[in-house]
């Protein structure tokens, strides 16, 4: 996708970045998590210092995003996602690593496309699985997103529903911080639960997820939003990473 592309275009998804910077940024992360997956590394690193084997000139950046692509796909070849190894999210396995590259790449790719003026089209199925790990993960991420911290409450609820799939969230922020509450579709009480929640936003799963990352506005005519517009802005506020 990016060669021949414009370089210095702008990405709207990443303010203050060109397509450079996304791409550079992109396979960078790639060759670093291919390392911590290589090492099944049992404690948080102290330096992500490893050979990015960056290109000389920029026309080489097309070739060397897609060989970091292709380290990241050996190494997941060779490695077992049940290892235990350390993670800064809930799973303390592998394949934390495995689906956090997945959407990682994945949003980053919207963002390229985006900035050349295409439309993302993301899978259905791929985009309420990670929904539900941005979701699962956020209440870890305060140590690199410090504004996590502040979602904190009293008991309110926001609920994010997918339109085209059965991914359905209710998160429920708490004095010490907040997590997701099961939604049983078969169980009338959380329904009820669900339907009562103090704020909602609701839509396709590809746009959930570009909304997850800052990448829409729940304003726009992709989302149906009900409830505590102020509890919505201050999850929004807060919630980026």
């Amino acid at each position: 996708m990016v060669k021949g592309a414009d370089l210095a275009a702008p990405v709207p998804g990443c303010p203050g970045w060109t397509l450079v910077d996304l791409v550079r940024h992109a396979g960078s992360v790639q060759r670093w998590f291919s390392v911590l997956l290589r090492q099944l590394v049992q404690e948080a690193p102290r330096s992500r210092d490893v050979d990015l084997q960056l290109p000389a000139h920029e026309d080489g950046y097309a070739d060397w995003l897609a060989a970091s692509a292709a380290e990241a796909r050996s190494v997941f070849a060779v490695t077992d996602p049940d290892a235990p190894m350390w993670a800064w999210g809930a799973d303390q396995h592998a394949r934390f690593w495995v689906r956090r590259m997945l959407f990682e790449t994945l949003v980053h790719r919207a963002d390229a496309e985006l900035a050349l003026g295409l439309r993302p089209v993301i899978d259905r199925d791929l985009a309420t699985d990670g929904v539900d790990e941005f979701l699962v993960n956020l209440p870890f991420a305060a140590f690199f997103a410090p504004k996590v911290a502040d979602l904190r409450g009293d008991g309110e609820t926001v609920r994010f529903r997918c339109t085209d799939t059965d991914g359905d969230w209710l998160v429920r922020l708490r004095p010490d911080g907040f997590g997701i509450d099961g939604i049983d579709g078969g169980d009338e009480g959380a329904a009820d639960v669900a339907d009562a929640a103090d704020a909602a936003v609701q839509g396709t799963a590809g746009d959930l997820l570009l909304l997850m990352y800052g990448r829409l506005d729940r304003r726009s005519d992709a989302f149906e939003v009900r409830g505590d517009e102020e509890l919505l802005t201050r999850w929004f506020a807060n919630s980026a990473f």
